[in-house]
């Protein structure tokens, strides 16, 4: 029998308040894909941050390479062979691709770093992951999300690692990209690499894994499962306790009101982005956009929300044209944005839910430059726990929540607004399959209230799955728009990836 490269025996880990593991058992063998499943809050990234040396257990045992490990922090993980990539990515914006791949053991001579044998391993890296068009020299904060995972990837592969801990690596990545990464896995393992890989996309599971390790509530419940046979709703069941049926809800019917065009997109531009965008949103109407990533979606989002400036077109809701570039108008407007970014574009970490849950809405609860803490309490409370939020304590930091969590807050703080349009970037990444059913069976709710939803996803089931109508994106451009019933996933993806195909006018 192969003897496992890593084992993790009984692990507690325990912060003021919260047992966040409680026994976690885990085994890794050479040149393997071992899946770590769970749901959010369920012990996942505690779990790495130990293995990681980023924190130190409370109890238990770590063996690696036959010998007994306690890594004091993340550089003595790194240096005994354990690279980690996180879903929220510690990468330094302002450094090139070459400076963030080498940080801390850059290639140097006389106390001197040598940059030009810096950049020519990273180019050679950068080759390696099948992107040899990204300049070591370029600065990494320009790169677009997927660029700046494949700078993650390098990084790890920089470093010789045994072990590879892989936090969500395909949440950014276009359908291509996640092609090319599962080619570089696979590369890895035939050498001998072991990769945990963590994902709350089954499919993925299924097709990248050996076995899979499921953790509930801090505790293993479940391990050495065969990735590939162990049918799906077992899976869920030892996640979640939900059976599979429910974790995709269907929506009855409907709800939108034809007579009431809540928000009016006209001929909306910009350049190098999108251009010429048209549609109309109505009221409790859920409208879906798919596309891969570099499409415009999040651009195009994030200029209704007036966080970036047209070049032309408008923008209206309830009929009245919004000023362009200005979120202030936006939001006075009655327009949300849950982003795609949400710890760095949403989210206050180191402030309470509350004051997270209540940011847009912040003159209602001042009084003479007061904050009235004790209705902004109230009210954040009775928000989380209609979503489901564990615990639904708004005096927590933001920081401590679960990415699951953390998304479910960003909805919370439109909820609290009230608000009449709300933009939905990638809404579901990084959040498990129960929470996901909570997020869909919200999202329902809400056009039911009459709200007018406008979701972007990467995933096309989800986008069939909630929407009333679909728009198509390709290369900034729509390419289709059409009921979603009238739609399949193979028609939207051979859409979507076709080359030269004429776009609608």
């Amino acid at each position: 029998m192969t003897q496992p490269l890593l084992t993790m025996t009984s692990i507690v880990k325990t912060f003021p308040g919260v047992r966040a593991l409680d026994g976690v058992d885990l085994d890794v063998l050479p040149g393997e894909v071992h899946c770590l499943l769970g749901q959010n809050g369920a012990g996942k990234s505690t779990l790495i941050k130990v293995l990681s040396g980023a924190h130190q257990p409370d109890a238990g045992e770590i063996v690696w390479r036959d010998a007994p490990a306690r890594f004091g922090a993340p550089i003595d993980a790194l240096r005994a062979g354990i690279a980690t990539m996180y879903q929220e990515l510690d990468l330094v914006p302002a450094l090139s691709v070459a400076d963030n791949i080498f940080l801390g053991h850059e290639r140097s001579s006389f106390g001197f770093t040598r940059r030009r044998a810096n950049r020519a391993a990273a180019s050679a890296l950068m080759r390696r992951l099948g992107h040899p068009e990204i300049s070591p020299g370029r600065e990494v904060g320009l790169l677009s999300a997927a660029g700046q995972q494949l700078v993650s990837m390098a990084r790890a592969l920089a470093h010789d690692a045994r072990l590879i801990v892989m936090d969500e690596p395909t949440a950014a990545l276009a359908a291509d990209e996640v092609d090319n990464l599962f080619r570089i896995v696979g590369e890895l393992t035939a050498e001998g690499v072991a990769v945990v890989y963590i994902s709350h996309r089954l499919e993925e599971i299924r097709r990248i894994g050996h076995r899979v390790t499921v953790l509930k509530d801090g505790a293993t419940v479940a391990t050495g499962l065969d990735a590939a046979q162990t049918p799906t709703s077992e899976l869920v069941n030892l996640m979640s306790g939900r059976m599979v049926e429910t974790v995709f809800p269907v929506r009855q019917a409907s709800t939108a009101d034809e007579s009431h065009d809540v928000l009016e997109v006209h001929g909306l531009s910009r350049t190098g982005e999108f251009s010429d965008i048209t549609f109309t949103v109505r009221a409790g109407e859920i409208l879906g956009i798919a596309g891969l990533v570099g499409a415009g979606r999040s651009e195009l989002l994030e200029t209704i929300f007036g966080a970036r400036k047209p070049d032309s077109g408008s923008v209206r809701v309830n009929g009245r044209r919004l000023r362009p570039n200005s979120v202030t108008a936006a939001v006075a407007a009655g327009v949300g944005l849950a982003p795609e970014e949400r710890k760095s574009q949403a989210l206050l970490l180191d402030a309470t839910v509350a004051g997270n849950v209540t940011l847009a809405s912040l003159p209602e609860y001042s009084r003479a430059g007061f904050t009235d803490r004790r209705r902004e309490l109230r009210d954040s409370r009775a928000t989380l726990q209609r979503l489901d939020l564990r615990p639904a304590d708004p005096r927590r930091i933001m920081r401590t929540l679960s990415g699951g969590n953390q998304q479910k807050a960003v909805v919370a703080r439109w909820l609290v607004r009230d608000c009449r349009v709300l933009l939905l970037d990638e809404p579901t990444r990084g959040v498990d399959v129960g929470a996901r059913a909570e997020l869909y069976k919200l999202i329902h709710e809400l056009a039911a209230d009459g709200v007018a939803v406008l979701l972007v996803s990467s995933e096309v089931p989800e986008v069939l799955g909630l929407s009333d109508r679909v728009l198509v994106l390709r290369e900034g451009q729509v390419v289709m728009e059409a009921p979603a019933g009238e739609l399949t996933e193979a028609a939207v993806l051979d859409l979507v990836m076709k080359e030269g195909q004429e776009v609608l006018a």
